[in-house]
């Protein structure tokens, strides 16, 4: 059965599927000669653009593929669909950006920019390609460069500055803008059709966030209201960030160059131009927000299934060493984990409390998912569709959350110039339009270039400044809680405080009908959430036989919005001088980020989020009973605040010799919600590569960059856990001669680096393809045996539950799904390295309770291996690589391969598998102010 691919939820946007037979049509002619290109902008006239105090000295670069321009006419569209052809800054950054993979052993400084694109601020008059003063305001000048047309926007007033802004984000990005603003509503099917995909993805964002349009103004209102002057700025610039969204729609739609995917999902009339494009609001940026947040920025959740699990540990073992067991696979704080302050310093944060009160375990068997969609008809009551809602429930209630993003940072100490170094960016997935898109804003206190999530992009998100840089990587740290409420009356009325209080009822009724882009026949359903004081139903149980919902609490529920402090302040050169103005920047940040600073003197590092401080006593694994004595400490459920910890007690450090992070473990004693932080993980490839340069010193960006790009390719099982696998299995001699071809080109491969890369560039064909395929193959079939036995099938169950067991490239099962680059993040590695290690007599520190592989024989657990390993052997590479919409059955390269997920109507072509951020700098600055 081929495999489903789309397992992310953005990967499941649909908006184009069917347009072949639309290109049959007559009046496909018509429309070429009249929506080809939009209406040209003014020639590349203008002089050389201000390069405003850039302390970089040209050392600045940056990449975001596939390329700047998101937006296409209907023409372009249909020219793309039948003839392949690109329009203009599409994809220019997408071939440089693969090539990395390939080029970068023979990387030197001055090739950098081969790969990456010149990140200096203003644009050299030869490169200026075009010129425009949007709206024909006098106070701002967008100008795009020739290489990559990335905007530069120059203002001489604040509002016009960020009118600029606005303008330009429309101009790259309308189309992603206006379906993200609808899946923060859980809107997008009756917006863009109701294919399966779209469904899933509007019930995952609308279970986590059902917020009301009196919500999202409350939010904007609140942070306003907070945050004095800088409130005041906030609101201006979203307002005229907006004027600008809105001016471009307004021009777009007279001169008839908006997106085709207007006209393709029936909005627009594409001979009349009947129809209309809706102009933004200020609640349409917190709605985007919400999705922002949601997926990157909210660590936590999954109490309830680590409830199940450990009630499962404690019904296969006891309550005492049942618990043990659950607590060797949580991990919560693995000695042997990598960190990025590896200091020493510790940070205490989410540890079991030696007495835990309030916890709220349900009984057995009494659990069930509150559904979240009603009346369905048409095309919604199918199986599909039907699936598709689980699939989304899952992927909102677990705590395995997309993470991805790395960095590495490098003191001046240890480098060839003295300067920091640092190679870092966010791992936000490939699309088409991409996620982000890049600017420079230069205004009135705004000096940065860099990357902002689309419709967002007032500020510069992750960037640079004028002698400084950032960026930030997804940290995971819990801020959600989940609460047992006591139901009284009926199942829609629940205790607070001692009063039987109604839940209150919030729906979203969607209908769809077929369009040229989504085919689905018609249908709709209704969405209909119940929400507490302490945050909206997930699931119903019994405890001790007493009904129950438990609830899901965060603490940036309702507060979204909040963020913008942070980043308009680090987007003022007036405001960041330093790492601890960097500091107190992110401070205002409440998305559970990891930020990394650097300038030509320092660097720096700070967790940011809303870390709640729960009351004494208080498991953050489990819930607890919705009563005031287990409640975070100071809430207030009208506005859904409380005590939070200090900035002292969050992961910080200012000139560590290096640091790592790809979603790792932040410090000692610092626990995130997502299970994994053990003796194996992702961070370690970065970590033992930087940690070898820092020791040898002269870092230059070109070794920075090659160690991320060396680590981009390793496969994280090959590296660090096979070659004890193998030990085990070589401990006495293989006589079995498929056994023993096998363990050949396991090791052959092992001595070649571990990686998964093409023989050459672009031959689409692995060195080592029978070892990578014989891993692939073998991982989830060792995994098994090792442990199913002696935990159970219920207790592994479980446990893969909590912890899927492999993120393989090719695998469509993980939290990030098929074609995505990024890999490794969630498996099960860490604890086949501890048990293997274990059986071999081996020290581990935060060992496992009970030694599983084998029951701890060696001679046993070498037998489960070789006997796994000859299974693996024998399937083919259609059985191990099963296609998918994308690739035909055995093909391994591939499977592999990264795919720009449609967002819209361009589709770009497949590039060689790489584990990198999505968006990516290299930065050196060379002084300061």
């Amino acid at each position: 059965m081929p495999r489903r691919t789309p397992r992310n939820a953005l990967d499941r946007v649909r908006t184009s599927r069917r347009l072949f037979g639309f290109l049959k049509t007559a009046s496909v002619c018509v429309l070429t000669a009249a929506l080809l290109s939009p209406l040209t902008q003014t020639g590349a006239t203008a002089a050389e653009t201000t390069a405003a105090n850039d302390h970089c000295g040209g050392q600045c670069s940056d990449i975001l593929p596939p390329g700047e321009n998101g937006n296409a006419t209907l023409a372009q569209i249909l020219l793309n669909q039948a003839f392949g052809t690109q329009p203009a800054h599409a994809e220019d950054q997408l071939g440089p950006y693969a090539d990395l993979a390939t080029g970068y052993p023979r990387l030197t400084d001055a090739t950098i920019n081969t790969f990456f694109d010149d990140a200096s601020f203003g644009v050299p008059s030869d490169q200026v390609a075009s010129t425009e003063k949007p709206a024909g305001r006098g106070d701002v000048t967008i100008v795009r460069d020739k290489k990559t047309g990335v905007p530069h926007i120059t203002g001489t007033t604040r509002y016009g500055t960020e009118f600029g802004a606005g303008y330009a984000a429309a101009q790259d990005r309308l189309w992603l803008m206006d379906v993200f603003r609808h899946v923060g509503r859980g809107r997008l099917t009756s917006f863009a059709g109701g294919a399966p995909a779209n469904q899933g993805l509007e019930q995952q964002f609308y279970r986590n966030a059902p917020y009301t349009e009196a919500d999202l103004q409350a939010q904007i209102d609140n942070a306003v209201a907070k945050n004095g002057a800088r409130g005041q700025q906030a609101l201006a610039d979203v307002k005229a960030y907006l004027d600008g969204i809105n001016a471009y729609i307004d021009a777009s739609d007279s001169g008839r160059y908006f997106p085709g995917e207007y006209v393709l999902t029936g909005h627009k009339d594409s001979i009349t131009n009947a129809g209309t494009i809706e102009h933004f609001k200020v609640t349409d940026l917190v709605a985007l927000a919400s999705v922002i947040g949601s997926l990157f920025g909210s660590g936590g959740g999954g109490e309830v299934g680590n409830a199940l699990s450990l009630m499962a540990a404690q019904a296969k073992y006891g309550v005492e060493e049942g618990t043990e067991v659950w607590e060797s696979f949580r991990e919560r704080n693995d000695p042997e984990a990598v960190l990025t302050v590896h200091n020493g310093e510790s940070f205490p944060y989410g540890a079991k409390p030696a007495d835990a009160k309030g916890e709220a375990l349900p009984d057995a068997g009494s659990v069930t998912q509150e559904p979240l969609v009603h009346d369905r008809t048409g095309s919604a009551g199918t199986a599909t569709a039907g699936n598709t809602s689980a699939a989304a429930a899952r992927t909102t209630l677990s705590s395995a959350r997309r993470g991805m993003s790395n960095a590495l940072v490098v003191s001046g100490k240890h480098t060839a110039s003295g300067h920091p170094i640092a190679v870092f960016g966010p791992q936000t997935g490939y699309f088409a339009p991409q996620l982000l898109m890049l600017q420079e804003i230069q205004g009135p206190g705004i000096s940065a270039r860099g990357a902002s999530f689309a419709g967002l992009s007032m500020y510069v998100e992750l960037g640079r400044g004028q002698d400084y840089s950032w960026s930030a990587t997804t940290s995971g740290q819990d801020i959600i809680d989940s609460y047992a409420v006591e139901l009284c009356q009926d199942d829609y009325h629940y205790l607070y405080h001692g009063t039987c209080t109604a839940m209150e009822k919030v729906e979203q009724k969607n209908a769809w009908k077929p369009t040229v882009a989504d085919g689905t026949a018609a249908g709709s359903y209704t969405m209909r959430a119940w929400r507490t004081k302490y945050g909206p139903v997930e699931y119903r149980a019994t405890v001790g036989g007493k009904k129950v919902a438990y609830t899901t609490l965060r603490s940036s529920y309702l507060h979204e919005a909040d963020s913008i402090i942070g980043f308009q302040m680090l987007n003022d050169p007036d405001f960041v001088k330093g790492p601890e103005d960097f500091r107190s920047a992110a401070q205002h940040i409440n998305f559970t980020f990891n930020w990394f600073y650097a300038d030509s003197q320092h660097t720096a590092y700070y967790n940011s989020g809303d870390n709640p401080v729960r009351a004494s006593g208080v498991d953050a694994e489990f819930p607890v009973w919705a009563q005031p004595a287990y409640e975070w400490r100071n809430w207030d459920p009208a506005t859904n605040t409380a005590d939070y910890t200090p900035a002292s007690a969050h992961p910080n450090s200012v000139d560590q010799d290096y640091y790592i992070s790809w979603n790792n473990k932040q410090a000692k004693d610092y626990t995130t919600a997502s299970w994994g932080d053990g003796s194996v993980h992702r961070g370690n490839l970065l970590d033992d590569r930087v940690k070898k340069l820092v020791a040898a010193g002269g870092v230059t960006r070109t070794k920075l960059v090659a160690a991320m790009a060396d680590a981009g390719l390793a496969d994280l099982r090959a590296e660090d856990v096979l070659p004890r696998l193998l030990k085990v299995v070589n401990s006495s001699p293989v006589t079995d001669s498929t056994a023993a071809a096998a363990v050949g080109k396991l090791q052959a491969w092992v001595t070649a680096g571990a990686k998964r890369t093409e023989t050459s560039a672009g031959s689409k064909t692995y060195a080592n393809a029978d070892a990578i395929r014989l891993l692939d193959a073998w991982w989830p079939l060792l995994v098994k045996a090792e442990f199913e036995p002696g935990l159970g099938s219920d207790l592994y169950s479980a446990f893969t539950a909590n912890l899927p067991i492999d993120e393989a490239p090719s695998a469509g099962h993980g939290p990030t799904g098929s074609h995505a680059g990024s890999s490794f993040q969630y498996g099960w590695w860490s604890y086949v390295d501890k048990d293997i290690r274990a059986v071999l007599g081996e020290n581990v520190r935060g060992g496992p309770a009970r030694k599983y592989c084998g029951g701890g024989s060696l001679s046993a657990c070498r037998d489960t291996l070789i006997s796994t390993l000859k299974q693996a052997a024998g399937l083919t590479a259609a059985q191990v690589y099963p296609g998918d919409d994308q690739c035909s059955a055995g093909d391994q390269w591939c499977a592999d391969s990264i795919v720009q997920r449609t967002l819209g109507g361009i589709k770009h072509g497949r590039i060689s598998w790489q584990n990198r951020p999505t968006f990516q700098q290299v930065v050196e600055f060379t002084s300061h102010r």
